[in-house]
């Protein structure tokens, strides 16, 4: 058994949950691909794979086995990139997570430049409103919206998101346009964004000088994705409050309308963050720099 191929066949495995993708990635039959995992799972001796004939799960031994050894192959890459990090051409797979609404209406649109700019960098979206908590350690930098109180990360500003209150037209005209935050007390459905985390609605907040209002709904839809969140709001379901950046199109075609513009809250920092344990190889770096110019135009 060539451990080496083995472990990283487990891996694609785990991250596709599928032998037979994994099997046409690899240019290999998918009987030899699960003989090799078999070989792997016997040197180890534990199950890391639950196969049936419909999917494949992972055990919680493959769980752990597959963070140690995902570690490796990510050291391995670092590895061999450094060799060509005195060129101008950094290679490699970068893996990134970003939210759902920032990577659509922000940072996919961009890529196409720095897809240009660094034809052998191969970039893995991983896109979901996770919280940072729950990346994987595999991932070697994350963008997220608000403050950061984990010191032990590497942060880098990439400007600011600022929130704003919507509804469709055909939902205000049947239950009007409020003039206060107050008024969407009675008579309104706020939808609520849920915490990934713990399932919670966040707060309505608005500002206008030293006021500040905040609504907490209890209402019949709560959604915790972003871009599901907005598409509510097109439909009609009631009003919500998210980022410009993520209501800019809609707000731009008529499908939303911003309500009480005047009391919007305080912008929230848009972060880059990475360990700081995590090696800045050469083709992080570029896709830091990159980013960070990328973001400043497209927020503005």
């Amino acid at each position: 058994m060539n451990q080496l191929i083995a472990i990283r066949a487990f891996t694609r495995v785990v991250e596709t949950g599928s032998f037979t993708r994994v099997a046409e990635a690899l240019d290999m039959p998918a009987a030899t691909l699960s003989k090799t995992v078999r070989e792997l799972e016997a040197h180890l001796g534990v199950r890391l794979l639950e196969r049936t004939t419909r999917r494949v799960s992972v055990t919680a031994e493959g769980v752990l086995y597959y963070e140690k050894a995902g570690r490796i192959l990510h050291d391995l890459e670092d590895i061999d990139a450094s060799f060509g990090a005195v060129s101008d051409a950094p290679r490699g797979v970068l893996r990134v997570d970003v939210g759902g609404a920032t990577a659509r209406n922000v940072l996919v649109p961009a890529l196409p430049d720095f897809l240009d700019r660094y034809p052998d960098i191969r970039l893995e979206l991983g896109v979901s409103d996770r919280p940072l908590s729950q990346i994987s350690e595999h991932v070697d930098c994350v963008v997220r919206i608000g403050a950061l109180a984990d010191a032990s990360m590497v942060t880098h500003l990439l400007g600011y998101a600022e929130v704003v209150s919507c509804a469709s037209p055909t939902y205000l005209a049947w239950h009007g346009t409020p003039e206060h935050p107050d008024a969407l007390r009675q008579g309104h459905r706020l939808l609520n964004y849920l915490s990934p985390m713990s399932g919670r609605p966040f707060p309505f907040r608005f500002e206008q000088g030293d006021d500040r209002v905040e609504i907490i709904a209890e209402n019949q839809l709560g959604i915790n994705e972003s871009n599901a969140h907005l598409a509510a709001a097109v439909a009609g379901l009631g009003v919500i409050q998210t980022f410009l950046h993520t209501a800019r199109p809609a707000l731009q075609s008529g499908e939303l309308v911003e309500v009480l513009p005047d009391w919007r809250p305080s912008a929230l920092p848009l972060l880059l963050v990475y360990p700081q344990t995590r090696q800045m190889t050469h083709r992080l770096r570029v896709f830091v720099e990159w980013v960070i110019e990328a973001f400043s135009s497209r927020l503005g």
